[in-house]
């Protein structure tokens, strides 16, 4: 869907003297944590599920009221780089469902990678089912995105475009459930389990689908050109609510330019095949359909109101709107964005998590909050120096995961006032959180006079220091205050810690085109292929950085991923004057090869634009463009099955490099992805990046 993809990259990551002292903790120490990811609740909100990564192996535990007390389901077979997601909970909590192995990460949906451990068998994305009572895992199917029926006793999931249906207990094998023309996806069940509601791709356009039976038509909701998507049952079963976006018709958009993205709820009765409008959006950029945080949300809540998140006021904000139509109610007011939810088991609040707080700098950190849908109050569940996110609404109380500046991601439990981790014992004893440092909420001025944002690692030790900066990926992403709930940006902020402790003052510039500061900070003009304007931010995180006396200004390095890959390459090629070596995990370096692809489409048609203008600008606002004035060394990481960066752009960067007599240096991780699988080709990565800056700035 157009909402999905922008050119396809949003989809698209010591002292003075001559030598350092040994650090007092290793790169394997730090990296070295259980990263906490898919925490989810049962419908009744009376037990979780989540899994844990720790040095890349992957387990799944499970805890019940009222001890919530956790038990480990499932453990991989080492570092095996297979990834175990899409976890549900059935509603009798007997059972938990998983998908093992893909890539979620990919701009290629449901897309499968060779073994990252270059194993000689390729694995599948397989949906498994386990007993929470212990008991071996049971495979269903080959496939993705199950879902549990209401009784507990079937799984729906996805494999190859089909809906796939399977006993939960794997007593029968998988089989189709039906047959519809176009790929399907989304599937969701009826609140009685006699129904399933789905999205029908048909390429351009999509429809919402309806199977009931083998003797019962699929029944698609009001059938248009337009795209349909997230269905939503009502709690009595007899709508389903779902988006709608504009059809990809009509003369081309100029791809220069943030061109709004406006979108609809419909409400569709299941019986009669009708729908109706009761929302639909400005037709503003800021009224556009969420891209960014948690992207778009829409849930059934109680008293048929239906919240829904939109940024036409410059903020991700919940609102509720009534399924009958009518105005929509701001539920969420204030300069922070919303980002995760969990609608509470009665439907009557939701919790969320946003950048806002009692505590200074909380717009760079994240907390809980509860706000009552037909009320609209709003309470403050956590707060301090401390992040929660990704909360699951309970029947007492909320699951969350938790993190300080010191202590990486842990499951947490609030119920009754009293808060406690699930998985700390799963800390390892070696991990060095008291030699950790508190990274400073900072802000500068780029050449423009946009105020930019940023935090700052400070070493311990005295002296001149030489400097760091960080730039993060995405782009729309926020590096925190604290440890991040991504664990690409969670292995970022250990590896800018570890730099810390040899001596770097590390500065992670949370430049323009990120979020947390407002829907026109995340959608900027003249950004990336388009003129780079976050650049400039770039360049005024390493000014910030000579101003400080405790920097030595002409020791300035800078390391970043994916987009922080291409402004680290930008940095090099345009400015070694300033920046003396760089890191470059996975990079654009060519902007006018992906904006091809895009455009390859228009070229179809009479209407165009100039595309010969677009490449041009793409190409001038690409660091292969300033070739000529690359000075400083670099070091070039990437993995060669990378699905979001075509890895082409690292073998012509290296030719260029090499024909301009460039020093580099590159690490090629063969069979690996964009965001690393495997807990050695981080720990690889990641010492090659500190060893290098270590060698080329003392």
């Amino acid at each position: 869907m157009k909402f999905a993809a922008i050119f396809g990259v949003f989809a698209l990551c010591f002292g003075s003297g001559a030598s350092a002292a040994q650090p007092a903790f290793s790169m394997a120490q730090i990296l070295g944590y259980p990263f906490p990811a898919t925490l989810v609740g049962d419908p009744q909100g009376h037990a979780v599920a989540y899994v844990l990564d720790e040095r890349g192996v992957r387990t799944l535990w499970f805890a019940q009221a009222p001890e919530f007390s956790s038990k480990q389901l499932y453990e991989s077979s080492g570092d095996d780089g297979q990834e175990l997601s899409d976890v549900a909970i059935s509603g009798d909590d007997a059972r938990v469902v998983y998908v093992r192995g893909g890539d979620h990460d990919a701009n290629w949906p449901g897309a499968l990678q060779p073994g990252p451990d270059s194993s000689p068998v390729q694995p599948q994305m397989q949906v498994w089912s386990v007993a929470t009572n212990g008991g071996v895992p049971i495979l269903l199917g080959n496939g993705d995105a199950p879902v549990i029926s209401p009784d507990g006793s079937r799984v729906a999931f996805t494999s190859g475009g089909a809906v796939m249906i399977a006993p939960i207990d794997g007593s029968r094998a998988a089989q189709r459930l039906f047959f519809d023309r176009g790929a399907d996806s989304d599937p969701r069940w009826s609140p009685d389990g006699s129904a399933l509601a789905f999205v029908s791709t048909r390429t351009d356009h999509s429809f919402i689908g309806i199977y009931r039976s083998e003797a019962t038509p699929i029944e698609y909701l009001a059938p248009t050109t337009s795209q349909d998507f997230m269905p939503r049952w009502s709690p009595d079963g007899a709508h389903v609510a779902f988006m709608r976006l504009h059809g990809d018709g009509g003369p081309p958009q100029n791809p220069l330019l943030w061109n709004p993205i406006p979108w609809e709820i419909w409400v569709g009765g299941v019986r009669t095949g009708d729908a109706r409008r009761v929302w639909s959006s400005p037709q503003t950029t800021r009224g556009s359909i969420p891209q960014s945080g948690g992207g778009p949300l829409l849930e059934w809540s109680a008293g048929n109101r239906l919240v829904f998140l939109s940024e036409q006021d410059n903020w991700p904000h919940l609102y509720a709107v009534s399924a009958y139509g009518g105005r929509a109610r701001l539920l969420t007011p204030g300069a922070f964005m919303v980002e995760d939810t969990s609608l509470t088991p009665d439907r009557s609040a939701v919790i969320y998590s946003a950048n806002s707080g009692s505590t200074s700098g909380d717009d760079d950190r994240r907390h809980l909050f509860r706000v009552d849908i037909a009320a609209g109050r709003v309470s403050e569940i956590t707060s301090g120096a401390s992040s929660e996110w990704g909360p699951v609404a309970l029947a007492e109380g909320v699951a969350f995961d938790r993190a300080t500046a010191q202590q990486p991601p842990l499951v947490s439990l609030l119920s009754r006032g009293e808060r406690r981790a699930l998985d700390g014992d799963q800390l390892p004893g070696d991990f060095p959180s008291s030699q950790l440092v508190t990274p400073r909420e900072v802000s500068f001025r780029a050449a423009d006079g946009w105020l930019i944002h940023g935090a700052l690692f400070l070493p311990r030790s005295a002296g001149r220091h030489p400097g760091i900066v960080f730039v993060h990926g995405g782009p729309p992403r926020q590096m925190l205050l604290t440890w991040h709930y991504m664990d690409y940006y969670s292995n970022a902020y250990a590896a800018n810690q570890y730099l810390a402790s040899r001596g770097f003052i590390v500065l992670a510039v949370n430049y323009r085109l990120g979020i947390g500061y407002g829907h026109d900070y995340n959608f900027p003009p003249r950004w990336g292929p388009t003129g780079a304007s976050e650049y400039q931010d770039v360049v005024a995180g390493a000014r910030f950085l000579q101003r400080d006396s405790h920097v030595d200004p002409g020791r300035i390095g800078i390391w970043g991923g994916s987009y922080g890959g291409y402004l680290t390459a930008l940095a090099l090629a345009r400015n070694s004057d300033i920046f003396k070596v760089g890191v470059d995990f996975h990079g654009v370096h060519d902007w006018s090869a992906d904006i091809a692809d895009g455009l390859s489409a228009q070229r179809k048609r009479y209407e165009q634009y100039d595309t010969r203008a677009i490449m041009r600008l793409a190409w001038r606002s690409s660091p292969d463009s300033s070739i000529a004035t690359w000075r400083s060394p670099v070091l070039l990481i990437q993995g060669d099955d990378d699905r979001n960066v075509h890895f082409d752009q690292m073998v012509d960067l290296v030719e260029r490099l090499r024909n301009t007599r460039v020093h580099y240096e590159q690490l090629v991780i063969p069979n690996e992805i964009h965001g690393f699988l495997r807990y050695a080709s981080w720990l690889r990565a990641d010492e090659a990046t500190a060893s290098y800056l270590e060698e080329q700035l003392h």
